[in-house]
């Protein structure tokens, strides 16, 4: 079986010869113990090494200092590290003092079709090896922005005391990422075959935000966005952080086929009850607990842990580490037990 048809194999339901899968995005803190432990001089030839399914394709944003699209807002009033894995949601925001709709127009708001490189995605998703799955990485956490456009704490009050004041914001964010996914579909047309995007809901033990309240505020924009990768007939991966079970049917009935990334020590987000529930109805991404047992565990452990998540999804289930951030607090030792025992 090829990468691909075990990809969406696995996505449906349907026999494989062995679970998809996934290594995530390592952090480059953590590149050069993988590229030196595995041999190898890129993340890319990793992704060969250890034979993986998916090849993640990030926006070309070029928007300094970051040049992320997950920074595109500059809504801190303080200043404060600007990078994706470092910037804050509950700096103070811009918003924190507007209370009329009307001053949304007010801030600064970015045009994408002035930093997303056209010609640099296409280049980026036609390098990916012709047999394996394109994923492009576009996040377009709307949710998340609007917590920083007014500072988290505010945020969630104004959703509360003023929701047409928050009403505004993140629809005004739905629109920026509506319209940057729209210049990077159209200029990776027919490349691609997945696309990721998300927000975090959760917490350890359960929502940050109760489901009606998400229902409300947020999932208006989360159709809008899966809508339009579907309507490039695109596979959805919906990644959220934490113990979302109360919302998963919720993310499937918006049309994700996949999500991501099964938290494995949150509430709720055991494989086996996942399974439980939903089996059939969506498929999952994860499973491999990135928080302690690739962190403190020994390979035999990794070992065990996925020969069970293969016992208990055969198909189903896109094995990965239950974070898509693969940390330097990860022994490479334990990447590779974990594709070792994938690939068995």
């Amino acid at each position: 079986m090829n990468h691909k048809d075990r990809f969406f194999s696995t996505i449906h339901y349907q026999p494989v010869d062995r679970p998809a899968s996934w290594l995530g995005l390592p952090v480059p803190s953590a590149e050069p113990a993988l590229l030196q432990y595995f041999k190898v001089n890129s993340v890319d030839s990793l992704r060969i090494a250890i034979d993986d399914d998916i090849y993640p394709v990030e926006v070309p944003y070029d928007y300094p200092p970051s040049n992320h699209i997950a920074c595109a807002f500059k809504f801190a009033k303080v200043n404060h590290l600007d990078k994706p894995d470092e910037r804050t949601l509950t700096a103070p925001g811009f918003f924190e003092d507007y209370n009329d709709p009307v001053d949304v127009d007010k801030f600064a708001w970015p045009d994408p079709s002035l930093y997303l490189n056209r010609k640099e995605s296409a280049d980026r998703v036609a390098a990916v090896p012709s047999d394996r799955i394109k994923m492009g990485i576009l996040w377009s956490a709307h949710f998340q922005d609007a917590c920083a456009a007014f500072g988290m704490e505010n945020a969630l009050m104004t959703m509360f005391l003023n929701p047409e004041m928050f009403r505004a914001v993140i629809d005004r964010i739905t629109d920026f990422y509506l319209k940057a996914n729209e210049i990077f579909y159209e200029s990776t047309k027919g490349l691609l075959d997945a696309v990721l995007i998300g927000n975090d809901f959760g917490s350890q033990t359960g929502l940050m935000v109760d489901p009606d309240s998400l229902r409300e505020f947020v999932f208006p924009g989360t159709k809008k966005l899966i809508e339009q990768a579907k309507s490039y007939s695109l596979v959805v991966m919906h990644h959220s952080c934490g113990s979302i079970f109360p919302v998963i049917q919720d993310l499937a009935d918006l049309g994700a086929d996949i999500i991501h990334p099964i938290q494995a020590l949150a509430s709720n987000m055991d494989g086996a009850n996942l399974k439980n529930h939903f089996e059939g109805v969506v498929a999952f991404c994860g499973g491999v607990d990135a928080q302690n047992l690739l962190v403190n565990g020994e390979p035999k452990d990794v070992t065990k842990k996925v020969m069970e998540l293969k016992d208990l999804f055969p198909t189903g289930l896109i094995l990965s580490p239950s974070h898509e951030a693969v940390l330097p607090d990860i022994p490479p030792a334990n990447i590779k037990a974990m594709f070792k025992a994938i690939n068995q």
